[in-house]
């Protein structure tokens, strides 16, 4: 039996993740920020957790190399979401911090958020939502290691 097919869970998670990004850009574009693009959500997500990251911290926890990190962060720079600045303890790295552009962002990146994941919450209810994130975060640490 083959594996390629549209049930494969691959193409699932692929599908389900671009069905998420759509509709978040949709959502931002109705909210009238239509040049932040859903995958600015790697660098933007773990700032919004904890702002003036080290470059090297935050590909760690976006999950990303250093090489993407930075070529990522240049796209973000460039839609005026944040910039970067020597590290004062070192010189050689670089740290990244959210504009107040971001910051003015940042609540309706939430309230957009709090709508998608209702909606996925309607699809599944609460404790099946619960199963899916918990697999995800296991499954996304189990296949970096």
């Amino acid at each position: 039996m083959s594996r390629i097919t549209r049930t494969n869970l691959g193409f699932l998670l692929a599908k389900a993740s671009q069905r998420w990004n759509a509709i978040l850009y949709a959502r931002f574009c109705d909210e009238g920020f239509s040049h932040i693009r859903p995958s600015f959500g790697a660098i933007l997500v773990p700032l919004f957790e904890e702002d003036g990251l080290r470059l090297g911290e935050l590909a760690l926890r976006a999950k990303l190399s250093k090489q993407t990190m930075t070529t990522m962060v240049r796209l973000v720079e460039n839609a005026k979401l944040v910039v970067t600045r020597p590290d004062p303890e070192d010189g050689r790295a670089k740290r990244v911090y959210l504009t107040k552009s971001a910051r003015r962002f940042e609540p309706v990146a939430e309230k957009v958020l709090a709508e998608l994941e209702q909606h996925a919450m309607n699809v599944e209810g609460r404790v099946g939502l619960e199963q899916v994130r918990s697999w995800l975060e296991r499954f996304t640490a189990a296949a970096l290691a």
